[in-house]
This record gives structure tokens, sequence and C-alpha cells, in this order.
């Protein structure tokens, strides 16, 4: 139970930042945002607020904002003979309904002949009990339409689509979601450097005696700035590239007195956990102050990025789904996680998010990505995207994730519990 509620948690967390992302800057261009929606599948709660229902769906496996668009007024199909519920006020419907299942109060029976609820803003029809006389009434810009399966939202008139922002705008509508996830990483990361008694730095604390750091000229107090020509931001860091390169010779550059100098290091093997790992013989001066514990978490931000990159630059590489991780491989780390405590499970929501967002910008049609790409060939064509076209490639790209998704969860279960 403690693990399902970690899990509920924590990607819960990463997916509202990400969304929220999206949602801020959507209301901040004049985008009507119809739902936030926490989770996937049937409702289980929602709350209208300043123009958006905020719903918390069955399924704790992600999220989105629906915000008005020409696909989503698409969608909404109100056909002509369909009966509809509508409340009129001051000569203007204000609410439509398409539930069958929830009553309007004060409402009226209306058969359809004809509705705009995109541009004129009007419903024609006949009146229940009068067949005869065919009345239209006007739309009220702001009116609330009920869902079949008793949503209420606001109507999508043009002004109110997202196509209407500028093309900047919708550019920073699709970053806001990965840009947010990034945020929340160096939060997290600034909230664990608080909890340590000391960060531990690139400066040398000691330099063991007839190591491979003293052979090559390394002393207490000397800062490695690189290696290899990479830049060293924290001592995990330069963890990382010296222990996989046992035996080879990597050239360090390091500051002394002021001074930026370079040697050749050449790590030994030592065995560690039963691994063989590549050592030169340092320990880290540990610091205190506020500026180290925010460089940690710049540090330990790019570190992460950087570990997840050279992930996804790998995958194209060589492909396989053992590479990737679903909802199940997402479970089965919160599990490991929650047995280590609040500490490692904080470092790996850092981590998560960090993951959600640069794999969101994956230029794969559907994700964030693949918005951006489009929004690019629009200002370089100067002119909007085909809506053919656009679909078209929407539609590609999310049957391709669905198939993937599917593919990536089946590995996993087979992975974890096929055993």
């Amino acid at each position: 139970m403690q693990t399902i509620v970690t899990f509920i948690l924590v990607f819960g967390l990463i997916v509202f930042v990400h969304e929220w992302g999206h949602f801020y800057f959507a209301k901040k261009a004049g985008v009507r945002v119809l739902e936030f929606a926490i989770g996937m599948g049937p409702k289980l709660f929602q709350k209208r607020r300043n123009g958006t229902t905020y719903t918390i769906r069955i399924l704790p496996l992600g999220g989105y904002v629906r915000m008005a668009s020409r696909s989503e007024t698409e969608s909404l199909s109100i056909q002509p003979g369909m009966a509809v519920t509508i409340l009129v006020q001051d000569g203007q419907v204000t609410r439509l309904s398409l539930a069958e299942q929830m009553e309007l109060v004060g409402g009226q029976v209306l058969t359809v002949n004809t509705v705009d609820l995109v541009d004129q803003l009007f419903i024609e029809g006949y009146l229940a009990g009068d067949e005869e006389n065919l009345v239209r009434f006007p739309v009220n810009h702001d009116a609330y339409l009920i869902e079949a399966d008793g949503t209420e939202v606001l109507i999508m008139p043009r002004d109110t689509h997202v196509e209407s922002a500028k093309l900047w705008q919708r550019a920073l509508i699709n970053f806001a979601g990965p840009l947010n996830n990034f945020l929340l990483t160096f939060v997290l990361f600034i909230g664990l450097a608080f909890t340590m008694s000391g960060i531990t730095t690139t400066t040398l604390e000691t330099v063991g005696d007839k190591t491979p750091a003293q052979v090559a000229g390394l002393r207490t107090g000397d800062t490695i700035i690189a290696v290899n020509g990479q830049r060293v931001d924290s001592w995990n860091g330069l963890v990382g590239m010296v222990q996989p390169n046992a035996e080879k010779a990597l050239n360090v550059t390091y500051r002394r007195a002021g001074q930026t100098q370079t040697t050749k290091v050449t790590p030994r093997v030592e065995l560690v956990s039963d691994q063989k790992v590549g050592q030169i013989g340092i320990t880290p001066k540990v610091a205190t102050d506020l500026g180290a514990r925010m460089k940690y978490a710049v540090g330990a931000t790019k570190d992460a990025a950087l570990q997840i990159f050279n992930g996804i630059r790998n995958l194209f590489n060589q492909f396989s789904l053992n590479k990737l991780g679903g909802p199940v491989a997402i479970y089965k780390n919160t599990e490991e996680a929650t047995q280590l405590g609040l500490l490692t499970i904080i470092y790996f929501m850092a981590v998560l998010s960090i993951n959600l967002g640069l794999m969101n910008l994956i230029p794969i049609p559907a994700l964030d990505g693949g918005k951006l790409l489009l929004n690019l060939v629009e200002l370089l064509i100067r002119r909007p995207v085909p809506p053919v076209v656009e679909t078209a490639v929407t539609m590609v790209g999310a049957i391709f994730l669905l198939l993937l998704m599917l593919a990536v969860t089946g590995n996993d279960i087979l992975r974890y519990f096929g055993k």
C-alpha cells in the first residue's frame, strides 16, 4: 500500500507540474482551457473555477490539459435531429447539456436543426411540444456545455482557440511542460542539498601517498575542473568519469593558486562491491555554504540531464525495449526507492521529472517536441501548416506512441513478473 500511495503522489506531482506549465502559458496567451485533468479514464471528481474544469480521473497514469482548438470543436458532434437541453437567460443560451442522465434545472429540450458554437454562436431548432415553429437562440460567448459524461466546460469560440494565438505563444505553450519538469528537478535537488550536512566539491581534501593522483602531481587544495576536456561541476560527475576508465590515461585539468594546469592520470583498478572500478586516490573537500549547495543543485540537474540525454541518444543508435520503461517500470523503481527512505524518493522524483521533460522534447508528433517541430516548420514556411497535414501527422504520432506504450508495458510485465 505504501508503494501505491508513493507512486500516485510521485507520478501525480510530476504530471501536475508538467501540465501546469501548458495550462499557465495557455491562459496567459488567451487560449481557453476547458479542462485540467490529473489521471485518465472516467472522472472521480470535478470542480469548475475561472472558466476551467479541474478533474481527477480514475487511472493515475498521466494527465492532460484540454485547450480550445480546431480538433476539439471537430470532436464536439451536435448533429441535426439531436435533442439537447438549453438554459436561456436574458435571451441568450448560457448552458447546453448533452448529458442524458443529468437534469439541467430550468432548461428546455430543443431538437437541433442547425448549430454554430465557433463563429456565429447560435443554436436553432424546435422546442419540445412545438415541432412547428423553428426557433433560433444566440449563444453567449462564455456559455457552458455539459458533455455526455457530465463534464461541464466552456464552449469554444474561434478567438479562444490555441490556433488563434501568436506563433511564439504557441511555441511557449508547447515548451512550458518540459520546462516545468526541469525546474521541478532543480527545486528538488536544492531541497536535497539542504538536507546534507555538507556538499562534496571537486576541490581535493586529501591525495593518497603513491596513488595515481599523487604520481600525476595533484595536491591537496587543487580543484579539478575538467576530465578529457569535459567540464566537471560536481564530485559525482568526477566519479562518473573516473570509475569507468580503469587503466586508461585521462587528461585532468585542475586549478591551483589561480592557475589552470593539465596532467595525465591513469586510474588503477579497485574492487568495490564486487565491481572493478577505477580510482585515483583522492577525497573531496566538503563545503556547507549556500553557494556550494546551489552549485550542487545545478550540477546534479546537469548530470541527470546528460545521463538521460545520453540514454536517449543510445536508444536511437541501438533500439531495445529494455532501454525503455513504462508505468510498470516506474512502479517497480518507486517500490525500491520507498524502501530506501524519503531522500531516495525525492532523488528518484527529480530524475523522473527531468526524464519526462526530455522525453517529451523528442520530435515525435503528438509529443511536445513534435508540436514544437510543427511550430518551427510554420516559422520557416511563414504560414500555418495545413490542418489536414497537421491532423494526419499528429494521428500517426499518436498511433505510434500508443503501440510503443503497449509494447513497453508488455515488456515491463515480462521483465518484472515473468520470471
